[in-house]
């Protein structure tokens, strides 16, 4: 099903949006001071090409951290600059196609991936997409951690 979901999003405009993100990423990357937004929008053209079967996590669950250089003022310093250039037309073209699919009781899927894939392009610095499966492992694995904090 994952299959025939990513198949069916690549061709109904997921490569569109992807290509939005890779010309985010190129903008970026010429600048040095923009490094650190191409691999998160790289990270996020994966996950508008094929997002079935993935999900996001942020790197400090990834790495099991509890600060990164990417989660204090540095991070939120690069969302909101991410936020105000290409965020902000790739967060519309997302709630676009969402309510575009939402409109037919088919497509309802492909327009909940699309508001999820909105809310994500707003702030994406400091995410990896990673399988649903290694996303939910991490979660539990996070979940113990703090069980383990309440017990102490």
């Amino acid at each position: 099903m994952r299959f025939a979901g990513n198949v069916i999003w690549f061709v109904l405009g997921g490569w569109y949006i992807a290509l939005l993100w890779l010309l985010g990423a190129l903008v970026f990357a010429i600048s040095i001071i923009g490094l650190p937004f191409t691999r998160s929008a790289i990270e996020m053209a994966k996950l508008s090409a094929f997002p079935f079967g993935m999900d996001v996590v942020h790197i400090r669950d990834l790495d099991l951290q509890e600060e990164t250089p990417l989660e204090g003022l540095v991070g939120f310093i690069l969302n909101i600059l991410w936020a105000c250039t290409f965020g902000i037309v790739l967060f519309f073209a997302y709630l676009t196609a969402g309510v575009v699919s939402c409109m037919t009781i088919i497509l309802i899927p492909f327009g909940l991936q699309s508001f999820k894939l909105a809310a994500l392009s707003l702030f994406p610095v400091g995410q990896r997409v990673v399988p649903v499966e290694v996303a939910n492992m991490i979660r539990e694995e996070k979940a113990r951690m703090r069980m383990d904090q309440f017990r102490r």
